[in-house]
């Protein structure tokens, strides 16, 4: 017995070191897997579910390769070149691109940051009762806060604990009955239909999964981690990390991805199971959504629902205002970084916090949330192509990956996704005007 017992000793300790390792390597990738799933996405999806029932459930599976491939070889040119997107685009491509490319992107993040307030503030109101506007100014103080006075390592760790929110969206699944078996057909056998809506929500779903500032942020926050871990050097000039650093991002990555899609799974599980099975199939935003679950689904699935839609937001409005203050730091040379000093990045943080107030402006402004968010998905996917493209065309430049350039099933993969984000933005954009 006594020998059992040593012998068992080095084979806990052994899964607790693969366990704590596995755990290490959670960062840039989980996070911005969480952050995809935002209250604007959790609408998407909401309202696909609700519409379309399990039929349209497949395109999350569909996607995920395509999403788990570009947010990797964007993670490989932060790490490599330890340099951000826009950084790469400014030294080696003409700058009316990068200046097109960053105005878009910063246009399409600050109308999502306002649609995520709202929908936040709306998901507090259905909540506790209470004033909408109050709400939201309180939220986009708070994220505003986090990012400009939190040192990095610690605001990292909120944003890491802030994923946990997205396991109330399993937590809706336990609380509904879901037929699993027409489940199960929606998701591994495809359904395609002629409904125009049908393609415009498909476009949806792949413009909300495959987004440009998502790019953005995970190449520069694997930059931010050669400047805060340890002795990380971008791999061009420390190349011996190379093995090990690849493996990271694609362990991250690809268990963020998966986290991302699963939730999304999730929502629409959910609103097929009980919105669409009643015959409500109109949602606009994840509120609306919530509250159509409240008298179908019970309290339960309702509070956890909501209480999602913060935790989402809260994570998400970061990530966008950060990701528009990165592209536009690094197109100027500005100093940038969450782990510098207010007083060292004073044009950064500003950024971070026009963004956001911006996006507060938004909000409570007279303009129609709901067209906005759909001229965001617009230009979210006008951006994403070209972004896509020269990202593509980043990786596989010796001069500038040096021996780290992408190669095999990974190039030809982030050439496909590259073609269908072309594709779908082209048909959403053209399946909306000729309604």
């Amino acid at each position: 017995m006594e020998g059992r017992t040593r012998k068992a000793i080095p084979q806990v300790a052994a899964r607790q070191t693969r366990r704590s390792q596995l755990l290490r390597a959670l960062g840039p990738g989980l996070i911005t897997g969480a952050a995809d799933d935002d209250p604007s996405g959790i609408a998407t999806y909401s309202q696909a579910g609700a519409q379309f029932g399990f039929s349209i459930t497949w395109t999350l599976l569909f996607t995920y390769p395509l999403m788990c491939v570009i947010q990797e070889i964007s993670a490989r040119i932060g790490r490599t070149t330890g340099k951000g997107i826009a950084a790469n685009i400014r030294n080696h491509y003409p700058s009316f691109v990068l200046h097109v490319i960053v105005f878009l992107l910063v246009i399409a993040n600050t109308i999502n940051i306002g649609a995520d307030l709202g929908a936040m503030a709306d998901a507090l109101r259905l909540l506790m009762g209470g004033s909408t506007v109050a709400y939201v100014v309180m939220f986009g103080s708070i994220c505003a806060f986090l990012q400009v006075f939190v040192p990095y390592s610690r605001y990292v760790s909120y944003l890491r604990w802030l994923t946990f929110a997205l396991f109330t969206y399993f937590g809706t699944i336990i609380a509904v009955e879901i037929p699993w078996g027409e489940a199960a057909r929606g998701f591994f056998i495809p359904t395609i239909s002629r409904d125009s809506d049908f393609w415009t929500l498909v476009m949806a779903i792949f413009g909300t999964t495959i987004s440009p500032y998502l790019f953005f942020w995970q190449a520069s926050q694997e930059v931010e981690e050669i400047k805060n871990v340890g002795p990380r050097k971008p791999l061009v000039t420390a190349p011996s990390q190379g093995a090990n650093a690849l493996q990271r991002i694609k362990v991250d990555t690809y268990i963020g991805m998966a986290f991302s899609n699963l939730v999304a799974l999730a929502i629409m599980f959910t609103t097929a199971a009980t919105l669409h099975a009643a015959g409500t199939t109109d949602v606009q935003t994840s509120s609306q959504a919530a509250e159509a679950l409240r008298p179908i689904a019970g309290p339960f699935a309702f509070a956890i629902f909501t209480i999602g839609v913060v935790g989402t937001g809260l994570l998400a409005v970061p990530v966008l205002a950060g990701s528009a203050a990165y592209a536009i730091g690094e197109a100027f040379k500005w100093p940038t970084g969450l782990d510098r000093k207010p007083q060292t990045a004073k044009a950064f943080y500003a950024t971070i916090v026009i963004a956001t107030l911006s996006g507060l402006g938004i909000t409570l402004s007279p303009l129609d949330p709901i067209k906005a968010l759909f001229w965001s998905a617009v230009i979210n996917g006008v951006v994403s192509v070209p972004v896509m493209a020269i990202m593509m065309l980043i990786s596989v430049n010796k001069k500038i990956m040096g021996k780290y350039i992408v190669r095999g099933a990974l190039r030809i993969v982030g050439w496909i996704a590259t073609i269908v984000m072309a594709v779908a933005t082209a048909a959403m954009i053209g399946t909306s005007f000729w309604k």
